[in-house]
């Protein structure tokens, strides 16, 4: 069975650190370009950041990345081929960073849009909620 499994979300603090994970099953995550999407209530699902395949090398951070203007300077996005997960590193949290959390998989890597297009991705895991509160 082919799924996303994000994981790491909970309550903070403002001002705090927190890193999700994104792991899958049923297929390789190493050989695929990953999103991380959020979505605040009655917003709608935002781009995060993404990042590129590395071709299946072990190379613990491979890929080109990009992230949401939001976000510049703040996240980190990075993935760990040894252990087939990707991660998105979050510091210097803000209220407005709450929301859910996802990761998707883009399989076909045939959409010539912005990495940021909801319509690119493939496969959606079910999301992880963060808090950012005191």
């Amino acid at each position: 069975q082919v799924q996303l499994v994000e994981s790491g979300g909970g309550l903070v603090q403002p001002g705090g650190s927190l890193r999700l994970s994104c792991a899958a099953s049923g297929f390789t995550l190493d050989f695929y370009t990953v999103g991380w999407f959020r979505q605040a209530p009655g917003n709608e699902r935002e781009g995060v950041s993404y990042i590129s395949s590395s071709s299946g090398t072990t190379y613990s951070s491979g890929g080109s990345t990009d992230y949401g203007d939001c976000v510049k300077g703040r996240f980190t996005i990075s993935r760990d081929n040894a252990k087939h997960t990707v991660y998105l590193k979050m510091n210097s949290l803000k209220a407005e960073d709450t929301g859910v959390y996802y990761c998707a998989v883009d399989f076909t890597s045939l959409y010539a849009g912005n990495w940021y297009d909801l319509i690119k991705y493939d496969r959606w895991g079910q999301g992880t909620q963060v808090t950012v509160s005191s």
